[in-house]
């Protein structure tokens, strides 16, 4: 085979292999990542206030920078029907490595212990299939998951780790 039919032939062999990637799977420019998903809540599911159990699902999202420390203040965590929609208002910052866990129901938000309450008792994250998506506070995409319980929570506990 001649250099410009192997030059043809690895560029073919290229853009199929771009095509095949599904268009979930898109990688964004940013630090931030979601780490994982608590879609559905261990037990039956109960969005009361006093006793139900929302803020057992939640988000994690780590900083995947090796340098930079990021505030969460306007970043934007969003389900697929954009009505279920938590923003950032206050400073949470995460060093390199660092994590927080967005969750439900009403706490009190602590950099200490990692955790950010939405103080909304209902349950953002859908059971069986949903789309998760984070904005950053200029409205870019720092990232975009897509689920589905029979695909991608091969255990059954529902939990979903994306990046590790």
């Amino acid at each position: 085979m001649r250099r410009g039919h192997i030059a043809v032939v690895a560029a073919a062999g290229a853009l199929t292999m771009l095509a095949a990637v599904p268009a979930h799977a898109a990688e964004y420019s940013s630090a931030l990542k979601i780490k994982g998903v608590q879609y559905d809540a261990p037990g039956r599911d109960s969005n009361s206030c006093a006793t139900g159990n929302t803020d057992e699902e939640y988000l994690t999202i780590k900083n995947y920078s090796r340098t930079a420390t990021v505030n969460l203040k306007g970043y934007v965590v969003r389900d697929s029907t954009r009505t279920n929609k938590f923003t950032f208002t206050k400073n949470h910052t995460l060093q390199p490595g660092d994590y927080v866990k967005l969750r439900g129901g009403h706490g009190t938000d602590s950099d200490a212990n990692n955790v950010v309450y939405r103080n909304n008792c209902n349950f953002i994250w859908n059971n069986d299939k949903d789309t998760i998506y984070l904005y950053k506070p200029s409205g870019s995409h720092a990232d975009t998951h897509a689920y589905t319980k029979t695909a991608n929570d091969r255990d059954g506990n529902g939990y979903i780790t994306y990046h590790g």
